[in-house]
């Protein structure tokens, strides 16, 4: 836990250094929403603040499962991000929404989210915080602590409602004859769980590797071609998967992903389009299949 330590002391000397300014991620979060509410120019931040980046919005249809008549089965979203800078602090917030008509406008934000970034003393630090909904004192706040000239991350998760941290894992990369290792352990800290994930990457070749006490699993991705990419991945319980993954174009792909007697999954993108195709699968047998698709439209 002394890392855990290190990251408040990290923010409280950022604090320090910015004793002017009064804001938190609760407040951004609600500036967030009612931004988005107000079409962005009529809400400010709490704080001493000025605009360092234009508003990007982003508009998503989807097919909703089951069945449906008429439009019923479409699943319009809306999403909105901007950001601020107060002093030395970045900070950046966003919002999506339901767009199908409806009286209760509390049902319309299906996430809000709210970011502050700073740097202290060679460590990149954000604190980042989510909620679903407008049920703000239950979000999901995510710690990042990042050096580097060390090359080691933090990350630590944590429930605003029980004040409790949930997580944490430390990544440290190092770079061994022309290759590139990665070393994380991680502990949750609601089950007790912990394993480590090491990372192996060189050139066309990576290489995944999963351990705990109880399970492993290794998953060997080859770069085959430009245009063909395979990812075998098997696990101590016997089960194995292959994903196969084909570049159709700059802006397209095709990629299938089979676990025998469980299911085929495959996704096709194409430019702002995304369909996927999830067929069970018991024994030589197909069980139907699920079907959704959606298009991006930015704006």
């Amino acid at each position: 836990m002394k890392f855990v330590i290190a990251l408040v002391s990290l923010f409280g000397m950022a604090a320090a250094k910015t004793p002017q300014l009064s804001v938190s991620l609760l407040d951004v979060l609600s500036v967030s929403w009612a931004r988005a509410l107000n079409r962005l120019d009529t809400i400010v931040l709490p704080v001493n603040s000025s605009e360092i980046s234009q508003s990007s919005k982003n508009s998503q249809i989807s097919v909703r499962d089951g069945n449906f008549d008429g439009l019923d089965g479409l699943d319009p979203q809306v999403s909105w991000e901007s950001g601020n800078q107060a002093g030395d602090l970045d900070i950046s917030y966003g919002a999506s929404a339901n767009v199908r008509p409806t009286t209760d406008i509390a049902s319309l934000p299906r996430n809000i989210w709210g970011k502050i970034s700073t740097s202290v003393s060679g460590w990149g630090v954000s604190a980042r915080a989510e909620s679903e909904g407008l049920d703000f004192k239950n979000a999901n706040v995510e710690v990042d602590a990042d050096n580097q000239d060390a090359d080691v991350n933090v990350h630590l998760v944590a429930s605003a409602g029980s004040q409790s941290i949930r997580s944490v894992e430390a990544t440290k990369g190092l770079d061994v004859n022309g290759a590139r290792v990665t070393v994380t352990p991680r502990f949750n800290l609601e089950d007790e769980s912990q394993d480590v994930v090491v990372n192996y990457n060189n050139d066309n070749t990576n290489v995944k590797l999963t351990a705990s006490m109880d399970a492993q699993e290794v998953t060997v991705s080859q770069q085959l071609d430009d245009s063909n990419r395979v990812a075998p991945t098997v696990n101590s319980n016997g089960d194995l998967s292959l994903e196969w993954e084909r570049k159709l174009s700059d802006d397209s792909s095709l990629t299938a992903t089979l676990k025998p007697n469980d299911n085929l999954n495959v996704e096709w993108k194409d430019s702002d389009w995304t369909a996927n195709i999830n067929m069970p699968i018991d024994g030589a047998n197909i069980n139907g299949a699920d079907v959704s698709i959606k298009r991006d439209v930015n704006f």
